[in-house]
Order: structure tokens, then sequence, then C-alpha cells
């Protein structure tokens, strides 16, 4: 396993540049406590950009119109949701799955955000039930919000309407995430110990509940070709499961504190958890071993200081869809961009009470949310992949590290191929 320390000349560290934001409007009695930022998201055809405001309402605006709105107002560089409104589609306009803005109420605080799409040829699972409420189509785009009463509202993006209200958790759902194969399959996290499995196909039917936390469950993240999840809570928890048996494949353990952020690499080779433990671990998530450390507090932290208030907790981890670089937050009020084949951070920003990172669809973008319901947007590294590491994705996206290292190959090309040399 590499160990990559942070401890490097600031001034030898390059600094991403911000090219917006957007700022949540406030009234001068509002209560800070409930503005949280939780959660924010790109769809996966990259037309919308979802993030949670605070107290129960989301917004969701048209990415490409949002991107227009930071180059006009590049001058200050932020957009104020209080006085500047990105255009707006006439509802009768002809044109309904042209992307528009909407601001959704959902009712109670909401915790997660994640959108889905169809694809007709996945059919639902439950095989008997002819007749099912909704007939999603090719084009079908829905927004699943997490609540703080345990319930999820499942949201028709284009029109901003109210499809589905799945009820089974007793507390807060924590994260949401789609399989990414179209099925509209959806898994819930929640406070309550539990991951549920459910199936929008089947008008939200609940297929399944993952049962093997003991405390709280954080987030859960799929695998690019569905049939992984993983999930992280607190207690040093990191599971994954079969999704095609709803089966445990095996307990990832070396966190020394709760994990609270996870996400596979676009080809599904990689895995990588953050927690408060101040560390980044990216493991191979076929064997189970850890292969990188990103460290975020110099010296790095013994496991009984790690385990408690350290100061440098990290909250949230994202992976690049170039396969190469990924984006961490911490509470050290910075946000740093590593590379998965360096030793320190490729790039920091400042960002203060951050909650949550994700890049856009294309990887350009990383968006920020923060305690105050607000979002920070800088370009990430600007880095054109080799030739050897694309290759290296097309073969990892079908095969697992053991299939790779049957192969007949030198040792050095299975090395790379098996992310050993990084």
């Amino acid at each position: 396993m590499a160990s990559f320390p942070d401890f490097v000349n600031e001034n030898e560290i390059a600094r991403s540049r911000t090219i917006g934001e957007l700022i949540t409007p406030t009234s001068p009695f509002e209560q800070k406590y409930g503005r949280e930022n939780w959660t924010v998201a790109f769809a996966p055809d990259g037309s919308y950009f979802a993030w949670s405001q605070g107290h129960r309402i989301v917004k969701l605006v048209p990415w490409s119109q949002c991107l227009k709105t930071f180059t006009t107002c590049s001058t200050k560089n932020s957009v104020n949701l209080s006085n500047t409104k990105l255009s707006r589609q006439d509802s009768d306009g002809g044109q309904k799955n042209k992307p528009r803005e909407h601001t959704i109420d959902c009712g109670d605080i909401v915790w997660s955000l994640a959108f889905g799409s169809s694809v007709p040829e996945k059919q639902s699972r439950c095989v008997n039930i002819e007749w099912h409420r909704f007939k999603f189509g090719q084009d079908q785009l829905l927004l699943a919000t997490g609540l703080s009463n345990g319930r999820i509202k499942i949201w028709d993006v284009y029109t901003g309407r109210l499809l589905l209200n799945l009820m089974d958790h007793t507390e807060i759902v924590r994260d949401l995430t789609f399989a990414p194969d179209g099925s509209l399959i959806l898994v819930s996290a929640s406070r309550d110990k539990t991951l549920r499995v459910w199936d929008l196909k089947d008008d939200g039917n609940m297929m399944k509940v993952l049962r093997g936390h003991q405390h709280w469950v954080y987030c859960c993240a799929f695998s690019p070709d569905s049939s992984i999840l993983c999930s992280v809570g607190a207690g040093k928890a990191v599971f994954l499961w079969d999704m095609d048996k709803y089966t445990m494949i095996r307990k990832l353990e070396g966190h020394n504190n709760d994990v609270v952020a996870c996400e596979f690499s676009p080809d599904g080779a990689l895995l990588a958890t953050a927690s408060y433990d101040t560390r980044v671990y990216i493991w191979d998530p076929h064997i189970g071993s850890i292969l990188l450390e990103f460290g975020h507090l110099f010296p790095p932290p013994s496991p009984i200081f790690a385990g408690g208030d350290n100061g440098r907790w990290v909250r949230s981890v994202a992976f690049s869809h170039d396969g190469l670089h990924i984006a961490s937050l911490a509470d050290d009020k910075l946000v740093r961009f590593w590379r998965i084949d360096s030793s320190h951070p490729v790039e920091v920003a400042p960002l203060n009470k951050g909650l949550c990172c994700a890049f856009s669809t294309d990887g350009s973008v990383l968006a920020a949310g923060t305690q105050d319901g607000n979002v920070h947007f800088w370009a990430t590294p600007k880095y054109v992949s080799s030739l050897q590491h694309l290759c290296r994705m097309a073969i990892r996206r079908v095969m697992t590290t053991n299939q790779v290292k049957k192969l007949p190959l030198p040792p050095k090309i299975m090395e790379f191929l098996s992310y050993q040399m990084m």
C-alpha cells in the first residue's frame, strides 16, 4: 500500500480556478441550522444540476444555462439566486423535455439526492405483474430525494411533478443511488442501519432490505456495471454487496473512524472511501486490499487520535470520469485534487464549511456544497490521459483483478493493469 501524506509546500501546489457559485438567499432572521447542503448531483446526461438549498427546498437548474450564467457573471464569479433567475421555459411551449429550472418543496429537510434515467430494455425484476402505474420511457429522467422523516420522494425532472412517495425507513435517509444500467433500481441508506432496494419500474416496490451495519449508514454507491454495491457507515464500516444475490461479499477493514463517503472508479477497478480518520483509501474492491492512502494530516495521526475529533475529518470524496483524478473535501477548509499516480495533491482550493462534492458528467467541473446551503464550482485539473491508461480502463471495465491475474502477461504489465503501479 502506498501512503501519500499531504505535507508539501503550499506554494508548490496549483490553485484550482473558481468558475462560479450558487448562493442561497436567506433572510436576516433565518435560523442557521437546517440550511446544510448535504448533497449535490449532476444528471447522467449532463442536462441538470441539483442541490439541496437547506430546509425543504431542492433546486433543479439546467446545467448548460448555469455555465452560461457563470460566464456572464464572470467578473464577480457568483450567482445570487435571490436576484438572478436562470431562463425558464414556458410549460406549454411544446418542448416538455427541454431543460428548465424547478424549485421543489420536499416537505421535510433533504439529506440526499440522486438522478436516475431509464433504459426501456431493462425490465422490472418483478415479472409477475403485468400492469404498472408508470411507463418509463427512454427519455425519462427522475430525481430521488431522501428526507429527514425517512421518506423518499421521486420527482419528474422535466415537470417537477411528484411521482412516488416511498415509505419504509424509520430514520433519516442519508444517501441514495441509482443503478447505472438504466434499470431504475434505487438503493437507499439510512440511519436506521439498513439499506433498502427499490424497483421504480415496479411502481416503487421495495425488493430487499440489506442488513449488516451495526450503526448509521452514511453512503452507498454502485459499481459501473451495477453488479456490486458499496455501503459505508459509522463504526469504521465498509461493506461490499452482490446485487444479483443481495448478499454481502466482504467487509473491508482499515479505517479508524466513521466512513462517510464512497465511490467507484469509472472502470470499476478501484473504490475510494473517505473517513473521519483524516484519510482517503483507494481499494481494490475485487480482492479487498488497500492500494493507496491519501492523508489530510501530517504527521499521520495514531489510531486513537484518528478515531476522535481530530479537526481534519474528510467529509466527501469523488472520482473523476478520467479515472485518474480524485477530489476530497475536509474540515481544514480545503478541497484537494489528487492523482492516483502522485504523492501529493495536484491542486487545492479554499472552502469553508464544506460537506459534499461531485464531478460534472464530463469531469470538467467539481461542485461542492456547504453548511450554508451554497454551492461552489471549480475547473478540474486538465490532463490528457495516456494511451496505456485508456487501454487499462477498457480492459478493467470487463475484467476483475482475479481475471486479469490469469492472463499470460509480463509482471510489469500485470502490475499496471492491477493498479499496483500508480
